[in-house]
């Protein structure tokens, strides 16, 4: 998700060939919550209620416990099961034909009836509306939504994709209520109107109150009777101290790394714990193919050979995150070491400067690192200024830092007047086309001006044609080793996913994964 904010190696993700064909799954009812209620609080801002707008984590955070989507990701797994569908399929071996039968009985939690109209209408308004920070940008493929009858949905691509079940049962999939939204504009009265597991009560922008949803129909066993969700804008300080402080029973994404390596080093605090969970969260630095320094092969590649990740992780991030060495991070299909094989691990200045003379840069290269803090952390600064160190102390470049609000950083990207920038990236789904169609596609989200008809035109549209998932490792090889030697991008590092929990706080573990669904009903308290 461009979504996304931000954007240990994971266990290997299996394929998504059951994205193929999704059998019955289980049935649970809102009235099970009945354990006590739960108070977290998170340093990201949630940007949007309504899931036509929404493209972040904080977000995210809501769709995925308000709203239902017609399939979703269980606990640890990378395949998406039934959750508002009983069954769904692809219809024909094109994988260009998806239809979804849905469960009996489904209601909002007003009281309305959830049916196929209200997932056409869903996804038709979200495609219509196209709103710039929402998910309409995953949905190319998505030629037509039909609606035989009131049970059952058919959805109509225009293109192959075998990653279509995965996109659905991410946030973007989220089903609103026909009669409540309406189909042309966002609804900005910051209240949502779903049939998932929990209700929004009330939402300000320092707090969201979240109950359970009582006319909830799906896979979902709540263990409490409620979420209260405080809101930190970025705030590590803040959020430290009310964990310490006991006014919150979770910390979730935002506290600093020292703080998370000084917790887990203090044995005598007994009543707080870090919770470790895989994660698929990257950052890359960015190269703009146009810019005049950054545009030449011999300067991006001289700054491949001289990045020390291992310092970087070790340093700024107090090993909170594990060196990446490919686009495609660890734990995915299809992830390779493409940049360690052609550029190792070891900072060489001997052979930064062999690429820059194979180029005709014989003087110092000037350049300024743009980072954005309050969009990719807090860290950000700190690291890029060790990375600019890192090309300073070679001799070969002359190399600063500058800061600037999100808002300039996007639209001086887009006019292109960065070279080089950092971009973060949290996944919508764990398969390896959601590293790869975004940065490399068609309308990529990067702006760097790269273009590389074979990966543009051939690998990815024949890898998201295929419904064994296993089967593409070698042609997303193939990309990963294009963008070594090309270098329009570098990896930088894989997130490792944290939470702090108070002792008598439960289930974290099952809400921290590469799906990045965290799972409001897994928490129960003492």
């Amino acid at each position: 998700m461009n979504k996304r904010t931000q954007w240990p190696a994971l266990p290997v993700v299996a394929g998504l060939a059951a994205g193929l064909l999704t059998g019955c799954g289980s049935d649970s009812s809102g009235s099970g919550g009945s354990g006590a209620s739960i108070v977290m609080g998170m340093s990201d801002d949630i940007q949007a209620t309504d899931p036509a707008s929404g493209y972040d984590p904080g977000s995210w955070l809501l769709f995925n416990n308000v709203f239902q989507s017609l399939l979703s990701f269980p606990k640890g797994a990378t395949e998406p099961e039934p959750e508002a569908a009983e069954s769904c399929a692809f219809t024909d071996s094109e994988t260009k034909v998806y239809k979804c039968t849905l469960r009996d009985g489904l209601k909002f939690s007003n009281g309305d009836d959830l049916t196929s109209k209200d997932v056409k209408f869903s996804f038709d308004r979200m495609l219509k509306i196209n709103d710039a920070d929402g998910p309409a940008v995953m949905f190319p493929m998505l030629g037509k939504v039909e609606t035989p009858d009131d049970k059952t949905v058919v959805f109509k691509l225009k293109t192959a994709d075998a990653t279509f079940p995965s996109k659905i049962a991410s946030g973007a999939g989220s089903i609103v209520n026909h009669r409540e939204y309406s189909g042309t504009e966002l609804r900005e009265d910051g209240k949502a109107s779903g049939s998932g597991p929990y209700k929004l009560d009330s939402f300000s922008k320092d707090e969201a109150v979240f109950t359970v949803n009582e006319q909830y129909k799906g896979s979902a066993d709540i263990s409490n009777s409620g979420v209260t969700l405080k809101l930190l804008h970025g705030n590590q300080d803040d959020l430290k101290k009310a964990l310490l402080d006991n006014k919150i029973d979770i910390a979730y994404r935002g506290l600093a790394a020292k703080d998370i390596a000084e917790i887990e080093k203090d044995v005598t605090n007994e009543e707080i714990e870090v919770i470790e969970g895989t994660s698929a969260e990257v950052q890359h630095l960015v190269f703009n193919m146009n810019d005049p320094v950054t545009g030449k092969l011999g300067v991006r590649k001289a700054i491949a050979y001289l990045l020390d990740r291992e310092a970087l992780v070790e340093d700024v991030y107090q090993d909170t995150a594990t060196p990446l060495y490919s686009i495609i991070p660890a734990g995915i299909t299809g992830h390779n070491t493409a940049f360690f094989d052609a550029y190792g691990a070891t900072p060489s200045k001997e052979k930064a400067q062999a690429a820059l003379q194979a180029d005709g840069i014989t003087e110092k290269v000037k350049l300024t690192l743009w980072s954005t803090p309050a969009r990719y952390g807090p860290a950000t600064d700190q690291e890029f200024k060790a990375i600019a160190k890192q090309l300073n102390d070679s001799g070969l470049f002359e190399a600063n830092v500058k800061s600037v609000p999100f808002d300039q950083y996007e639209k001086d990207i887009e006019a292109g007047k960065y070279g080089v920038y950092v971009k973060g990236w949290v996944p919508d789904y764990p398969d390896p086309d959601n590293f790869t169609a975004p940065f490399f596609g068609e309308g990529n989200v990067l702006g760097n001006n790269y273009t590389n008809s074979e990966i543009t035109g051939d690998i990815i549209p024949q890898t998201a044609a295929q419904s064994e998932r296993a089967s593409t490792d070698e042609a997303f090889g193939d990309l990963q080793d294009t963008v070594a030697a090309e270098v329009p991008v570098i990896p930088i590092w894989q997130a490792k996913q944290y939470a702090v929990v108070r002792g008598n706080t439960y289930g974290l573990e099952y809400c921290l994964d590469a799906s990045t669904v965290f799972r409001f009903w897994e928490l129960n308290k003492d």
